[in-house]
């Protein structure tokens, strides 16, 4: 069972930057974010594999970083030019290599964009 422990959520601007972190307890091939605004559904928002693949939501391409300390079995999404729309509970994940569905869960960090 590996465990997922996020920080870094809070309120924001419009156009503010946060910075999330997603610490595990052991290696697993990917991690990434999902989110979860009110009365929508979780959507993914970007995701890293051990070997540095990346990929993004659409909507946040250009402005969301995701990076991945293999070391610390530790993944960052560097958040930049946040907008309202961005306001969310975002969840750290944890998937096996050829698994369609994360296998693991964060407990969720909210973050606010708003002036």
């Amino acid at each position: 069972q590996v465990q997922l422990v996020e920080s870094g959520g809070g309120l924001v601007q419009p156009g503010g930057s946060l910075r999330l972190s997603c610490a595990a307890s052991g290696s697993i091939f990917s991690m990434g974010w999902y989110r979860q605004a009110p009365g929508k559904q979780r959507e993914l928002v970007a995701g890293i594999t051990s070997g540095g693949t990346t990929n993004y939501a659409d909507s946040v391409k250009g402005r969301f970083t995701i990076s991945r300390d293999n070391a610390k079995n530790t993944v960052f999404l560097q958040m930049n030019s946040l907008k309202p729309e961005d306001t969310a509970v975002y969840y750290c994940y944890g998937r096996f290599r050829y698994a369609s569905s994360p296998a693991y869960w964060g407990q969720g960090t909210q973050v606010t964009v708003s002036s």
